[in-house]
């Protein structure tokens, strides 16, 4: 853009030829605004979980798990109560167009104007009545985590008192709150970086909404620390679904991977290009420095030295000015040496002129970076107030620095410059000033951990002793990577001998999340140090056992496990080690002596009151152990009931949430969904306070869908799943978290009949051999082989069947319930043997009448019918269906009811066929098995039927005569005559009521007295 007038030319220095990009900000400026309407975006006027929410970072999907308010009525926490924005006045008035939010990218080298272009940007967007948010990378701040992030956001939330910022923040309070320097970081595990970044994401998205339009700019996003990076360029894709627009400026060579969203390379909008000024543009703007009065030679000479860029122009138009060098042809030769005064060895040539205070002075700035405290500068140069004032004085006429309150660099090349002209070893001294006068300033262990990154190791306790500090505060604030460059730093200082294990154990557990392998590595060589501290032994042991389980490393896990329980003297930590390698031994597939397991845990189970945490634990192993050894129901469910007593933990980090699982999952398996669904609900919400968004939240969401699903709520199961397989995603392939997550779509897509899309999933994430080492829910290979057997592929899937048999019968491991690969079986048996198919579904059978969960028994039975054929398939499916009808499991009620049905059409029983056919075609439909539901019209048009209206599937709320019939079966009287109806109708009723409260017989009591106090407590009537 060219400027004519000095005065307009002095506002926009440096935009000279930038009518194309600032034409791109304009446009992108429009759009956001809507052309000037009054309110684009209104403010919303109704609760806060309406106010849109970020996205998923992989996809335009909704966040993982909306539906969990269906779980616990949870509400997202309030929106910010900011003030309202007030149109400006006078604003112009145009026609209204759609708003739209988006990216705007610039790259360009250094020294071209991006800074200056950006400045433009945000005063128009301004002018416009935007909300800005700006920040700035710093070459010297890229190692401080969050330091973008905390330039954007700080300002807007920073004001408000404690309690203010808690309601503004709601449960992310304890989150981004200390990521964003906001408070404290709490008790507890720190979140896990993508629990931190959805937070953050939270946030911005809320100002974007309340504050609309809402433009934030980023300079120099080469230089952003990777936290901030990493977290603004995952947002990037949704800034177009919001009323904001996302501006960034970096030098294309310099930027880091974390930065790619705004390369352009993964959605195709490549960002514009800044071209050094041609000579032209160069004398407009060198007359508007100097005067109109500079000839064309002297011009032409100017953008020569410069080669066309702006800031050197700029800084030698200054230089000229300062000089008094008249802008003629005969002095044009001055400009070379001029120029050169600019940059590198000139501009350290010009700073020794200065004298000595002010050169240190200089390299204080340069060390400490940006928004400089003249006060922290001048400890670190070893200058009085006076020279500190004098000295910045001198730097500002010679336009190196500026400022007053705080000092910047006039340019970061300037910065840049100066920095890397201190000698080497006066560099790593200053660093080290830096440090101490950071520390004595009473700005913390973090920021003065960036100093001590760039000192030399000199065994000194002081600096391991900060870092260390750093590293917690880092690693609590969610930012693991910070916390481990500092920690590795400390170990090289090196820590003290009986200090090196302990700083091994912090380093391993800052890769925990991120890099299992480098905690593996760090942890082992924890243990190998000598400590006089057994409880920090015990905890490397229990960490380092932790990190090979999940990294499918079972054996290794226990070994060790084993090993340290007979090396310790303590009883409590002996007894939590052996607890926890029942726990793994329980997940081994390969266990050698599984059965002996089972005993020795039964037997100290059975004496153990539950009085701490980890008799708890032993206890709820036992249930699982219990569950998976097909062990009567009730026996399972009793332990697992003891277990809870004291409470268990699901987001313990010293602990890890299996047990808690497993727990959940045992009253699962023995029918009583309902009870397992509200411990992982309170689990989940556990995960989400203490922001564990990552492999956490997946587990959590996938086996919520589980839950739902075995329910036969197929939709709702759906949804959930895909929630925990987009978490599991961010986390990366074949991972647990993707495997289980894949496992359990799949076998959800199966029974809503969508066999070739649970195929393409099985294919797009390599779910097949090999399989996992660990024990899953469900089992994988068995999952893998029910699809075989969907898509025909009989053979194959027989023969992995067996394989599953082969490696779960000699462990013990007979519960159809949890594990139905005998039922599988029996249908792929039964093309080619049929006897061999019979006498597999037999046994399944007794296995499932052993265990006792109505719901298991009806599964097996209806297998048995399809396999055996003749007279006896009708009375198979009949006592399927009775079994069934006193279960929750909703969905295989509905294919036994159309079974039913359909064997009865075949044996001529058409009237009897109608009445469960129309049963199992409703159920079907409340379930979202559309495949059954289709099957089920094929019968009845078979039948010469027409389906009829289906009613409406409801809500979980009892009728009165549900519960009326529920009460009286508690006490154990016949609710028929109450209500004057027959056994069948008392039996649909109380099927309703089982599948509506999530429960079977035995729970029934425990479910209505839940049901009960939740209607008391929310003041609707029972």
């Amino acid at each position: 853009m060219t400027v004519h007038d000095s005065k307009a030319g002095r506002r926009g220095s440096g935009l000279f030829e930038r009518e194309a990009e600032l034409a791109a900000a304009e446009e992108a400026l429009n759009q956001l605004t809507g052309l000037g309407d009054d309110d684009p975006w209104p403010e919303p006027d109704g609760p806060a979980d309406r106010v849109p929410l970020p996205r998923d970072a992989t996809g335009p999907d909704a966040p993982p798990g909306p539906s969990l308010r269906l779980l616990r009525g949870a509400a997202e926490p309030p929106e910010p109560q900011e003030e309202a924005r007030v149109p400006e006045a006078g604003r112009p008035i145009r026609a209204p167009r759609t708003p739209r939010g988006g990216v705007l990218a610039y790259a360009a080298p250094a020294g071209l104007g991006k800074t200056t272009l950006l400045a433009e940007i945000r005063r128009r967007a301004a002018d416009k009545g935007c909300t800005v948010l700006a920040a700035r990378g710093g070459d010297q701040e890229q190692r401080v985590a969050f330091h973008v992030a905390r330039q954007l956001l700080q300002p807007r939330l920073a004001a408000a008192s404690d309690t203010e910022l808690r309601a503004r923040l709601g449960s992310w309070y304890d989150i981004v709150g200390p990521a964003l320097g906001l408070c404290a970081a709490g008790d507890g595990g720190p979140p896990d970086p993508q629990g931190l970044r959805d937070g953050l994401d939270w946030v911005l998205t809320h100002l974007a909404v309340r504050r609309a339009p809402l433009v934030v700019v980023l300079d120099d996003a080469h230089w952003a620390d990777p936290e901030s990076l990493g977290w603004l360029s995952a947002f990037a894709p949704r800034a177009e679904e919001l009323p904001m627009l996302l501006v960034v400026a970096y030098r294309p060579d310099e930027l880091p991977d974390s930065g790619e969203e705004f390369t352009g390379r993964r959605s195709g909008r490549r960002p514009l290009g800044l071209e050094p000024l041609t000579s032209t543009a160069i004398a407009n703007l060198v007359r508007d420095r100097v005067g109109a009065h500079a000839d064309d030679t002297f011009c032409q000479e100017c953008w020569a030295v410069t080669s066309g860029n702006p800031f050197e122009a700029v800084e030698l138009a200054a230089k000229v000015r300062d000089r008094g060098l008249e802008p003629r042809a005969e002095a044009a030769h001055q400009l070379r040496n001029l120029a050169a005064a600019v940059k590198g060895s000139g501009l350290v040539a010009t700073l020794e002129r200065l004298g000595t205070a002010t050169v240190r002075l200089a390299w204080a700035c340069a060390v400490l970076g940006t928004e400089i405290s003249p006060q922290l500068a001048g400890a670190v140069a070893g200058l009085g107030g006076e020279a500190v004032a004098d000295c910045a004085e001198r730097l500002r006429d010679a336009r190196v620095l500026a400022g007053t309150e705080t000092l910047e660099f006039v340019h970061p090349l300037i910065a840049t410059a100066v920095y890397k002209a201190i000698p080497a070893a006066t560099r790593v001294a200053l660093h080290g000033q830096a440090a101490w006068c950071v520390i004595d300033a009473g700005l913390g262990a973090t920021a003065a951990a960036r100093h001590l990154l760039e000192t030399h190791p000199e065994g000194d306790p002081w600096v391991v002793g900060h870092l260390r500090e750093a590293a917690r505060e880092t690693l609590r604030a969610g930012a693991p990577d910070a916390a481990r460059r500092f920690l590795a730093r400390a170990l090289r200082e090196p820590p003290a001998d009986d200090e090196r294990a302990a700083v091994l154990f912090e380093l391993g557990s800052a890769s925990l999340l991120t890099e299992p392998a480098t905690t593996v590595n760090h942890l082992r060589a924890a243990l190998e140090e000598p400590t006089s501290d057994p409880a920090l032994r015990h905890g490397i042991v229990y960490r380092l056992s932790q990190v090979l389980a999940h990294s499918d490393r079972l054996v290794e896990a226990s070994e060790l496990l084993g090993r340290e329980s007979r090396l310790t003297t303590d009883a409590r930590s002996r007894l939590r080690m052996q607890s926890e390698k029942f726990m793994w031994d329980a997940f081994r597939a390969d266990e050698p002596d599984s059965p002996a397991r089972s005993r020795r845990l039964a037997r100290l189970a059975d004496r153990l009151t539950g009085r701490d945490l980890t008799e708890r634990y032993v206890i709820g192993l036992r249930a699982w152990d219990a569950t998976l050894r097909a062990e009567p129901s009730a026996v399972a469910v009793g332990h697992a009931e003891r277990a809870l007593e004291g409470g268990l933990s699901w987001a313990d980090e010293s602990r890890g949430f299996e047990v808690p699982v497993l727990v959940a999952l045992t009253f699962l398996y023995a029918d009583r969904p309902g009870r397992a669904e509200e411990l992982f609900a309170d689990g989940t919400a556990e995960f989400e306070r203490q922001g564990w968004r990552g492999a956490h939240l997946s587990f959590a969401y996938t086996l919520l869908g589980y839950i739902r699903y075995r329910r036969g709520r197929l939709v709702e199961a759906e949804d959930f799943v895909r929630a925990g397989l987009r978490l599991a995603e961010r986390v990366g392939p074949r991972t647990p978290a993707q495997w289980y997550a894949v496992g359990v779509m799949i076998e959800v897509l199966l029974a809503r009949g969508r066999v070739e899309e649970a195929d393409r999933i099985a294919r797009t994430h390599d779910f097949g051999e090999p399989f996992p080492a660990a024990v899953t829910f469900p089992d994988s290979q068995t999952v893998h082989a029910e699809l075989l057997l969907a898509r025909g592929h009989v053979e194959e899937a027989a023969a992995e069947l067996a394989a599953v048999g082969r490696r779960l019968d000699p462990r013990g491991m007979r519960n159809p319930a949890w594990c139905p690969w005998q039922l599988h079986l029996a249908l792929a048996e039964s093309v080619e043997t049929p006897d061999r198919a019979t006498a597999t579904a037999h046994e399944a059978v007794a296995r499932a009448r052993q265990y006792g969960a109505p719901s298991a028994i009806g599964q097996a039975l209806r297998v048995t019918a399809e396999v055996v054929g003749g007279d006896e398939r009708v009375k198979l499916l009949e006592e399927s269906v009775d079994w069934l009808e006193r279960s929750p499991a909703a969905y295989e009620l509905a294919r036994s009811l159309v079974a039913l049905g359909a064997a009865l059409r075949r044996t001529g029983r058409t009237g009897d066929a109608a009445e469960y056919l129309y049963r199992g075609l409703e159920a079907a439909q409340t379930c979202g098995a559309d495949g059954l539901g289709e099957e089920a019209r094929a019968e009845l048009a078979a039948a010469g039927l027409r389906p009829r209206t289906l009613h409406p599937a409801g809500t979980d709320a009892l009728t009165a005569r549900e519960r009326t019939a529920a009460e009286f079966t508690v006490r154990g009287e016949d609710p028929a005559a109450a209500l004057g109806a027959d056994e069948s109708a008392v039996t649909q009723l109380l099927s309703s009521v089982y599948r509506k409260l999530g429960t079977d017989r035995a729970g029934l009591a425990q479910a209505l007295r839940k049901t009960g106090r939740e209607h008391r407590e929310s003041g609707r009537p029972a």
